[in-house]
């Protein structure tokens, strides 16, 4: 007795078609699972045994063999049960033949015959539309993966109502298609930039970086708002297309950290991990790749708190992803590529103890000290920061003044226009906003006269820059242009633009 049904595995957050093939034969009772499976999808046995038992149906004491295809690649995780178990049944003759069957299968069975569920539905789906026409999910799973078009997507919650189903006792239907999507949905919720104290350089700065999408470092004494300005980001960035929430959606199922109630992220993600963290867990990785924090941070903000607390490798792994946009995980057994297309913020103290150039507070750091904990974060990475500042302490007129600054909704009207003049500009360039410009895209939009040649020459000499610091000048320049709404650079933008840079030549040159 021979029976195939279809599932859906998964390698990085590309997902392809598995074949479920189960042979049950005469001979001494045994259940094999072939086809490299992991420890999770070996264990699928008993439940599956157990699942089918207590859902009121018979287990074939035969020899049974489930071979999951193709049998080159890794399988892992519990998504197969309820695709070995449809199998069984088919094979033993419990249950008819159904359109239904050309289905795939994903779900992991309880003991019960109930039907959990499981990571990485709609990565797995929007991989494999093109080669199916519908699919049966876990009723949790049912929101993320009616995002797929082109497919009908069956919702069930146990083993004995698919039964139902596939003998005509009950009616099962397609489940309710996605339609429409507000990305104002959740940002009433997001912490506001009106109940920062002070500190409006910094909020200027953080406003020009969500405007173009530049990478931030702030540096200032413990206290002075740091965390709370970058915790703030995502208020003022703008609201998220169907298009972005789709794809952080699909890292976030791959990962196990979607919330299956809502089926798709609305809100861009802020991702702030320990400094303990592994060069793995922020750049993703493992033997089966998994998305890293930035990948999770994708279309969002990676903020890097007590950044020269973080181990050198681990900062160093983030120079190549911050260049392209994305990371590649090359394994033995495949190549995964993860997008990690993020605005990263970092932040630091400017010595150990924190009060280095605060007027009112001593230093207790040696020239020594300072330079070595300063330079924990490398050249190269520091180049990688378009915009760099400094956060002055509080003072106590500002903290206990009753001035309300800007909300965010505020601010973000303005990076809102600031974006969508950069949306019309680049339309036919591939790219969106001015962060992501190649020299080619610079030396075209971001002209500058002779005076300003000059301007940024004096700058580039005095402060010995780089080239790739030229060009952030550059970028960051055309978005405050943008922000104003002038077609051109002019004299003030670019001079905003070079005081951004200076932050780097001093603090690392003391």
């Amino acid at each position: 007795m021979l029976a195939k049904v279809k599932s859906a595995g998964l390698f990085g957050i590309d997902g392809y078609v598995i074949e479920v093939e189960v042979d049950i034969s005469s001979g001494l009772p045994s259940f094999d699972i072939v086809g490299l499976p992991d420890a999770a999808v070996k264990e699928s046995k008993e439940r599956v045994r157990a699942a089918i038992k207590n859902s009121g149906l018979e287990f074939p004491l035969k020899r049974i063999t489930v071979n999951l295809a193709p049998a080159d690649t890794k399988k892992e995780g519990p998504a197969y049960d309820l695709a070995i178990a449809v199998a069984i049944l088919l094979a033993t003759g419990q249950i008819p033949h159904h359109p239904l069957i050309h289905s795939v299968f994903l779900g992991e069975l309880s003991l019960d015959g109930s039907i959990r569920p499981v990571h990485g539905v709609l990565p797995a789906l929007l991989s494999v539309k093109d080669q199916i026409r519908s699919v049966v999910v876990p009723l949790h799973n049912a929101p993320e993966a009616s995002h797929v078009e082109g497919i009908d997507v069956y919702a069930v919650s146990s083993l004995n109502e698919l039964i139902s189903a596939f003998k005509g006792e009950t009616a099962i239907t397609p489940y309710k298609r996605f339609h429409g999507f507000d990305g104002h949905a959740d940002n009433e919720s997001l912490e506001d930039f009106a109940d920062v104290k002070g500190q409006e350089g910094a909020k200027r700065a953080l406003e020009i970086a969500a405007a173009g999408g530049h990478n931030v470092i702030m540096i200032g004494p413990p206290g002075s708002g740091k965390t709370m300005l970058a915790r703030r980001m995502p208020s003022i960035l703008p609201e998220l297309t169907y298009q972005e929430a789709l794809e952080i959606t699909k890292i976030y199922s791959a990962a196990g950290l979607l919330d299956t109630s809502e089926g798709i992220i609305k809100v861009r993600p802020f991702r702030a991990p320990h400094h303990t963290i592994s060069a793995v867990a922020l750049i993703g990785g493992g033997k089966l790749p998994k998305p890293g924090e930035i990948s999770l941070a994708h279309h969002g903000v990676l903020f890097l708190d007590e950044l020269p607390e973080f181990k050198r490798d681990v900062l160093e792994a983030l120079r190549q992803p911050l260049e392209d946009g994305k990371v590649t995980i090359s394994r033995a057994n495949g190549t995964a590529v993860f997008p990690a297309s993020f605005t990263l913020i970092g932040s630091a103290n400017p010595c150990p103890c924190g009060f280095f150039g605060d007027s009112s507070k001593e230093c207790t750091c040696t020239p020594m000290q300072i330079n070595r904990y300063l330079s924990r974060i490398s050249g190269p990475l520091m180049d990688r920061f378009d915009i760099q500042i400094e956060v002055p302490p509080i003072s106590f007129d500002e903290l206990t003044g009753q001035r309300r600054g800007e909300t965010s909704k505020e601010i973000r009207k303005r990076v809102n226009k600031a974006r969508q003049i950069q949306l019309e500009r680049y339309k036919n360039e591939g790219i969106f906003y001015n962060a992501q410009l190649n020299s080619r895209l610079i030396g075209k939009y971001c002209a500058l006269n002779s005076a300003q040649r000059k301007m940024l020459r004096q700058a580039f000499v005095s402060l010995n820059l780089s080239a790739r610091a030229y060009d952030r000048i550059l970028k960051v320049a055309r978005t405050i242009a943008d922000l104003e709404g002038c077609q051109n650079i002019e004299d003030h933008h670019l001079a905003e633009a070079i005081q951004y840079r200076k932050l780097d030549r001093r603090l690392w040159m003391q």
